[in-house]
């Protein structure tokens, strides 16, 4: 393969532990896709708020990832940081707030996620005005969409291009739009528009039945599966811990066990970035040999862990597979 300055120095200076296992992971991805497999990539964490899209939207350009797997916060906090970015506000210190700093950073409207302020004004309430309409005019039509149908609606609408705050080529939204890359969105409901979602509802202005459930994405995903899976499979190259990686990865086991199909494919390749620490009594910590267990990876399936912070390692991954 090609290898860019930073491929070279990871093939140079990661020899050992975790640095190896980095580089064998990044290997082990790039061969699985020259061999024709498919690579689903979960988002777990607050990846888009530490702006991964600046590789993975590269990534998706290059067909290096067929499908992804994230929370709703990710799918959202994308687009508000493409909308806002201007108006984050970084903390560095963020480990010595005082409660009452705290309070004041909610009070000026700025949500912490570590080091990062999002505004909630010039991101969340910038959303929630278009989306709010492509709710309303999709349940007037009587139809139904998944969230991140919506989402691509809304990209696809360009009305939100005047106000791109960063090169729309370092948004991994941008970039899955334009190839309507299949995602899955597990608890959705779990992220600032399904608490938006779920307010109109409250309020009588909107059905629960407009936004596709998370069952029905398990049911798209288990046909999506079938139709990728021949060949050389499809790998699972996951994130962080949370549902964005369990909720998809359950997929085949379900297949098999519960609707009894025969011949479904494990997923051919495994890795995980995770700073979890090695536990058999938590999902994030389980290392990937619990997991045969559960009828979602082989003995032969090529599996890495990664123990290590996933804004470092991923791009790093990424650069691997893409070159750089």
């Amino acid at each position: 393969m090609n290898q860019g300055p930073v491929s070279h120095f990871i093939a140079h200076h990661f020899r050992h532990f975790n640095a190896a296992a980095l580089k064998d992971a990044a290997i082990g991805y790039s061969q699985h896709l020259a061999e024709g497999g498919k690579m689903l990539v979960s988002l777990g964490g607050a990846m888009s708020t530490a702006e991964l899209g600046i590789s993975l939207a590269e990534m998706i350009r290059q067909d290096k990832v067929q499908i992804i797997s994230c929370t709703g916060a990710n799918l959202e906090e994308d687009l508000m940081n493409l909308v806002a970015h201007t108006s984050y506000r970084r903390i560095p210190h963020y480990r010595d707030l005082t409660p009452e700093q705290e309070r004041e950073l909610m009070d000026a409207g700025l949500n912490r996620v570590t080091d990062t302020c999002i505004p909630e004004e010039e991101a969340f309430r910038k959303l929630q005005k278009h989306v709010v309409k492509i709710w309303k005019s999709a349940e007037a039509k009587g139809q139904r969409f998944f969230p991140h149908e919506f989402m691509y609606e809304l990209i696809n609408s360009k009305v939100l291009e005047e106000e791109y705050e960063i090169d729309p080529k370092n948004s991994w939204m941008v970039a899955a739009a334009e190839k309507n890359l299949p995602i899955v969105v597990a608890g959705w409901e779990d992220s600032t528009l399904g608490n938006i979602f779920a307010s109109y509802i409250i309020k009588g202005e909107l059905q629960a039945s407009t936004v596709k459930s998370g069952v029905e994405y398990m049911v798209w995903l288990a046909d999506w599966y079938r139709n990728n899976s021949t060949g050389h499979g499809v790998g699972f190259f996951q994130i962080g811990g949370g549902i964005a990686g369990d909720f998809p990865i359950c997929v085949v086991p379900m297949m098999y066990q519960d609707l009894e199909w025969s011949g479904v494919p494990f997923w051919s390749y495994f890795c995980q970035i995770s700073d979890s620490t090695t536990s058999y009594g938590s999902y994030s910590g389980a290392v990937p040999n619990e997991k045969i267990t559960w009828g979602k990876l082989d003995v032969t399936t090529p599996k890495f862990i990664i123990e290590s912070d996933a804004t470092i390692v991923a791009p790093l991954v990424f650069a691997w597979v893409l070159g750089w």
